[in-house]
């Protein structure tokens, strides 16, 4: 009797153990799984992989509409329908013109300038943009319909920089150095100044430090 009594307890204690050690297991699984989902919100390459992914395909666009007006070798106008669109040519900075007594323009901003209008003014195009700038302008590759862009025109002819500006930050053409090397060696365009000086150069150190 006893000695039934005795197997009959070890199998409950046996059954409870086994109950107990499932629960804990799972438990565990949950607080692992938790844990490993924590972690990977803590990572920053994690978050910043998911802002560049939200960020690309929020800001990512393409506008139509009639060009309005050309402001230098870079900046335009669009009519896109019935509202104006400030629009930042992607990966070029083009001669800066002048804005008032404290800033004053650079050699060939005018020849860029209408260099750019001769390419686009009055057309209808369809832009590939990228982003929109602090400036609230929307910044964009200009497909001319033959298979270039006025992005590479304007550096191909000289009436542009390729956009170094911050270890190339603001580069969006991998094409753009070589046509801008192209056109040094050539001597077209700003090239044809013995010493041209970069625009973000020349906002810097003529705009903000007055030495020009």
């Amino acid at each position: 009797m006893n000695r039934a009594l005795n197997v009959a307890l070890r199998s409950l204690i046996d059954a409870a153990m086994s109950r107990r050690l499932g629960r804990w297991l799972l438990a565990a699984g949950v607080l692992l799984a938790a844990g490993l989902a924590s972690l990977d919100a803590l990572d920053p390459r994690v978050e910043a992989r998911s802002a560049t992914q939200n960020a690309s395909n929020e800001q990512a666009h393409t506008l139509t509409g009639r060009v309005v007006q050309v402001a230098d070798g870079d900046t335009f106008t669009i009519l896109v329908d019935g509202k104006q669109r400030r629009i930042r040519m992607a990966s070029i900075d083009a001669p800066e013109v002048t804005k008032d007594r404290q800033r004053p323009g650079q050699p060939f901003a005018q020849a860029s300038k209408d260099a750019l209008a001769a390419l686009i003014a009055g057309k209808t195009l369809t832009l590939h943009c990228f982003e929109k700038d602090r400036y609230e302008r929307h910044v964009c590759d200009v497909p001319t319909g033959d298979g270039m862009t006025a992005n590479r025109r304007q550096v191909a002819g000289g009436m542009a920089w390729a956009n170094m500006e911050g270890r190339q930050k603001f580069m969006r053409d991998p094409e753009l150095p070589a046509l801008q090397e192209q056109a040094r060696r050539s001597r077209i365009g700003l090239w044809k100044d013995s010493d041209p000086v970069a625009p973000w150069v020349w906002r810097y150190q003529c705009w903000q430090k007055q030495k020009c």
